[in-house]
């Protein structure tokens, strides 16, 4: 697990990962954007105040509140944007690390827009579940890391499995390594939990959880030495 951690950090800074990584936040930030747009202006419609100074100073708030309130979207909206262009990071990894393996089938688009917002749906409510815990000190960590890294564990490994297994083969896998499964989700989880590294969690997950489905399956990863010298 360390070593399929190792390999998924390491080719984060490939273009590849890089070309996911500005795309999903370059959609992130312009649909919050948009978002602040229309929150703002209908708070600026319904909301008179008869002094100047006053609506100058409620309308800064305002905006400043919006824009504070957003920002912890960002890392769960740009997981979603990212989950559009996972099949382009998997294939990355498998060409990268497995290139003498079949290669896997990417997930139709229209599959991949629908898994991509019940997921982000999920994480945003369970999440938001153990926000209300804030108060339990300790208790709310700990939920924190369960939740997430059950949710973050099969999400990732279903979508990697998913590649070359069918459901039903995919759900066997999952059940036959729920726990080291569910190991590498809080791996993912402590990812989650840094912030702005968190930005990089899907790209980090998908890497990291396909090699794990390899290792998992009796694969493992070819040495770059070696690749250098394939035909």
């Amino acid at each position: 697990m360390i070593q399929s951690a190792t390999l998924a950090f390491r080719q984060i800074v490939s273009p590849p990962f890089r070309t996911v990584l500005w795309r999903s936040l370059g959609l992130t930030l312009a649909m919050l954007a948009a978002a602040w747009s229309v929150l703002y202006g209908t708070f600026h419609y319904f909301v008179v105040i008869p002094y100047d100074w006053l609506q100058t100073l409620v309308d800064i708030i305002t905006g400043l509140g919006i824009v504070v309130g957003l920002g912890f979207l960002i890392a769960p909206v740009a997981s979603m944007f990212a989950g559009l262009f996972l099949d382009d990071i998997a294939e990355a990894v498998e060409s990268t690390y497995y290139p003498l393996d079949a290669p896997g089938r990417a997930v139709p688009i229209g599959e991949a827009v629908m898994s991509a917002v019940r997921f982000t749906a999920i994480v945003i409510v369970v999440n938001l579940f153990v926000f209300l815990l804030v108060l339990l000190p300790g208790i709310n960590l700990f939920a924190f890391f369960l939740a997430n890294g059950y949710l973050l564990g099969r999400e990732y490994f279903e979508q990697a499995a998913g590649r070359f297994h069918s459901r039903d083969s995919v759900k066997a896998l999952r059940e036959q390594h729920g726990g080291t499964i569910f190991l590498a989700g809080l791996v993912i989880a402590g990812v989650l939990a840094i912030p702005f590294v968190n930005l990089l969690t899907p790209l980090f997950a998908t890497a990291f959880m396909v090699h794990m489905h390899k290792r998992l399956t009796g694969r493992r990863p070819v040495a770059q030495k070696d690749i250098e010298v394939l035909p």
